[in-house]
This record gives structure tokens, C-alpha cells and sequence, in this order.
């Protein structure tokens, strides 16, 4: 018999469901790649003007990337809290927290007008930015893992993967906008917050759903076993192990596992979707507004294909699907490279729109791939942990390890390499795993964990 918890929705939920983790997504995604491709674009001679054109660019990256730093601690304070007092209350937060930075970043101030406070003031919103979307992910991707049913769990929690190429897309396509209908003297001086600004419209938008969805069941259900465990153990026992500990007890495994899988898609989807926007325009003689229609179209792509990703990893399991997009970006980069040194738009095209296809293969399982691994009391820690800890040594350094490599070799060759070492460790982190397609989030618990799965009690209880 199944318990409450693991027995699926009802079908008008969990759509609702889907859609309120995906709009969110999207806006904390939007907010976050949106200062990418500023960074990218104008930063340097907003906040930097003082230094060498591609010396700003890095120093601009170096922002970029101080937001993946805050990233691990977000995901240790959401993910504990998370744990504690469930998922839909601490997505509120993080919405809140990230849209409020990256409206308050259009509202900055410059270097021209209040010199190096002005960068002071960028870095500080950039780290908030990342201490929320540390905490985004996990939660996002456990209220629809936790709500759904295992025989399609890859293709519904993928929805929410779909929201990086959506974030993507929504500013990439806003920035496009604007740098085809200003000029570039108008998009510098003032254009370029109105991408920034629109973000608090969007916050409105994504609380507004996703305060109408419930927590997960299958957190409450564990959280009324864990509630009973504490009670009846208090005298002897003490008080229940923080999440964290539990996590690094009995999951180290699971989150190596997960920090290694993340290598290749986190670093290779930066340099396919921010990184371009430098090497195209200064290698290859391309215009921002190329790179950003390239990006644009890619991203369309990209956000299709996730949910046939996701389904696919239900039908042969999470590792297959995952290695073979390791495998894919990795034999990729070099024709990347050589199509984006054409100069040609459609090529251009092409290089992104499949480096994404093949990133799509591994970011779509991603989802329910962590979420099967880790038992309930402790998933959105050991999630989070092994997620955004990978960041801050894969996607925090990309464009600056690529832009440098461009600086000191002027060529495509080191950065191509130097993505195919990260689908190496990808390859060699998820072979090891283990496959966790059929695993009943409801019954999942941690190797040698004291604690029971269920009490038999709730396993005869019937919906």
C-alpha cells in the first residue's frame, strides 16, 4: 500500500504545481543571467572605466563570479531552514531576495557619478543575488520531485530546469531588444536598466503563483515522523542532527557525486552562453547584437528539448542520458569554436543552439537524478550542497578562466580543452553513481542511517 505522501497529485495540481516552480525559476534565472550578459556588454565601462577594455571585461566577470561565491552559503542556509520548515516557504524568500537585489541594481549609481563605491555597491547586490539562487534551485526542484510520482519524475521536475534557458532567453531577448531599437550611447547611459528595473514587475507575477501551491507531502509526512522520533527519543537521545550533519554523515558519497556531475554542464553552459558574448564579438568580428539573436534562438532550443530530455531519462534512467550529454559537449567544443570563427550568423546559430542541446542532456535529468539521492529530512541540503558547492570552482570561474585563456593565447584551443577536462570528471563522477530512476522519494533514507524509512503505522494508512 502506498502512503499519503507517495501517492501521486491530483492532476490539476501538480501543473500548478510545475508552473509555479518554473515562473519562479524563470524570474531568479532572468535576474541572475541578466547581470551576466551586462557584465559581458557594459559593465566593464560602467564600473571599471579606468582599465584596459578586456582587463575591465575580467574585472566585470569577477563581480559575475562573486555571486556564485555566496551561492554555497545560500544553499547551507536554505537548505537547512528548507529542511526545518519546508520548501514553499523559503522559495517565497529567495523570490523576494532576488528580485529585490536586481531591481535595486538598476538603480545603482556609476562610476562616473559615485566613483569606487560604485562597484562596491554592484558587488554587494551580486552577492545577495547569489545567496538567493542558491537556495532557488533545490527547493524548486523538490516542490515538483516530492509532489510527482516516480514514473515520470525526470520529465516533470525537468519544468524546472527549463527555467535557466527561459531566465536565459526572457533577458537576452529583452537586452537584444534594446541594443537593436538604442544606440549604443543610449543603451550605456541609461539603457541598460530597464531590464534590471522590469524585475520587480516579475517578482509581483512569480509570488503571486507560487504562494498558491502547497508544501510538498511527502516533507510533511516526514516531518510529522522525525516530530514523532523527537518525542519519543527526547529523554535519551537529545535533539534530532541538523540536516547538514546528516548530509555529510551519511551522503558524502552522494554529494561528491553530485558536485563531479555538475563540472561539465555547469562550466560549459557559461562559456556556450556568456563567455560567447566576449570571444564572438572580439575574435570573431561578430556584433553584440548577433551574439545576443545566436544566444536568443540557442535558448529556444534549449528550453524545448529539456522536457524530452527529462522524459527520456524516465524511460532508460538519469545515468545514460546524463553521460551522453557529458560526452556530447565534450566532443563538441572544437567545432564550437571553429563554426563561431566564421564570423557567419547561422553558423553561429548552430554552435550554440547544439552545445545547448547536448548541455540539455544533462541538466534535464539533473533534477530528479539529486533529488533521488538524498533521503527526505536532509534533501534539500544534501541537493543544494552538492549543486551550488560545484558552482563556485565550475561556473563562478568559466568566463574568467576562458576570458584569461583568450588574453594569454589568443586562441580557442586552451578553452576547448579546458571544457573537455571538465566532461572528463563529469564522465567519471556520474559512471560511478548509481542509477536511481525507480527510488520512491517517500521511502528513500539515508545509507546507514539509524533513523527508519517509514513507521508501519503510516504505511497502512491508505488515501
Amino acid at each position: 500500500m502506498s502512503s499519503p505522501a507517495s501517492a501521486p497529485p491530483a492532476p490539476s495540481s501538480l501543473p500548478r504545481i510545475v508552473a509555479a516552480s518554473l515562473i519562479g525559476t524563470t524570474i531568479e534565472w532572468y535576474d541572475f543571467f541578466l547581470y551576466g550578459s551586462a557584465a559581458a556588454l557594459v559593465f566593464n565601462k560602467l564600473f571599471f572605466p579606468d582599465s584596459d577594455p578586456l582587463v575591465g571585461t575580467l574585472l566585470s566577470f569577477l563581480t559575475y563570479a562573486v555571486g556564485f561565491a555566496a551561492r554555497p552559503l545560500g544553499a547551507l542556509v536554505f537548505g537547512h531552514y528548507g529542511d526545518r520548515l519546508g520548501r514553499k516557504k523559503l522559495l517565497v524568500l529567495s523570490l523576494l531576495m532576488m528580485g529585490g537585489a536586481t531591481f535595486a541594481i538598476g538603480l545603482l549609481p556609476t562610476h562616473a557619478t559615485v566613483g569606487a563605491a560604485a562597484p562596491v555597491l554592484l558587488t554587494t547586490l551580486r552577492l545577495v543575488q547569489g545567496f538567493a539562487l542558491g537556495g532557488e534551485w533545490g527547493g524548486a526542484v523538490l516542490l515538483v520531485s516530492e509532489h510527482g510520482d516516480a514514473r515520470r519524475r525526470g520529465f516533470w521536475a525537468s519544468w524546472p530546469q527549463t527555467g535557466a534557458p527561459a531566465g536565459q532567453l526572457l533577458a537576452t531577448g529583452v537586452l537584444s531588444l534594446l541594443t537593436a531599437v538604442l544606440s549604443d550611447d543610449a543603451f550605456g547611459n541609461w539603457g541598460w536598466r530597464i531590464p534590471f528595473l522590469l524585475s520587480g514587475v516579475l517578482v509581483i507575477v512569480g509570488l503571486w503563483i507560487r504562494l498558491s501551491v502547497d508544501e510538498s507531502p511527502v516533507f510533511q509526512q516526514a516531518l510529522a515522523q522525525a516530530e514523532a522520533r523527537k518525542a519519543a527519543r527526547a529523554a535519551e537521545a537529545g535533539a534530532e542532527k541538523l540536516p547538514l550533519v546528516s548530509v555529510l554523515r551519511y551522503h558524502w558519497r552522494d554529494v561528491l557525486v553530485a558536485m563531479g556531475a555538475r563540472m561539465a554542464e555547469n562550466i560549459s553552459y557559461y562559456v556556450i552562453t556568456a563567455f560567447i558574448l566576449v570571444y564572438a564579438t572580439t575574435s570573431a568580428g561578430v556584433s553584440k547584437q548577433t551574439a545576443l539573436n545566436a544566444v536568443l534562438i540557442g535558448s529556444a532550443v534549449h528550453f524545448a528539448v529539456i522536457p524530452a530530455w527529462g522524459a527520456l531519462s524516465d524511460r532508460i534512467g538519469r545515468r545514460p542520458v546524463y553521460l551522453l550529454g557529458a560526452a556530447g559537449v565534450g566532443l563538441w567544443m572544437f567545432p564550437f569554436f571553429s563554426l563561431i570563427d566564421t564570423g557567419g550568423f547561422g553558423n553561429l546559430v548552430l554552435a550554440v543552439t547544439v552545445g545547448l542541446i547536448l548541455h540539455g542532456a544533462m541538466y534535464a535529468p539533473q533534477a530528479a537524478f539529486f533529488s533521488e539521492m538524498f533521503a527526505t529530512r536532509m534533501r534539500y541540503s544534501g541537493a543544494s550542497i552538492g549543486a551550488q558547492f560545484a558552482s563556485v570552482a565550475a561556473g563562478a570561474p568559466a568566463p574568467l578562466i576562458a576570458t584569461a585563456l583568450l588574453s594569454d593565447y589568443n586562441s580557442s584551443t586552451p578553452i576547448a580543452l579546458y571544457v573537455i577536462a571538465a566532461a572528463v570528471l563529469t564522465l567519471i563522477a556520474v559512471g560511478a553513481a548509481k542509477e536511481t530512476r525507480h527510488r520512491d522519494l517517500a521511502a528513500v533514507e539515508a545509507s546507514g542511517d539509524p533513523e527508519p524509512a517509514a513507521a508501519p503505522a503510516a504505511d497502512a494508512r491508505t488515501a
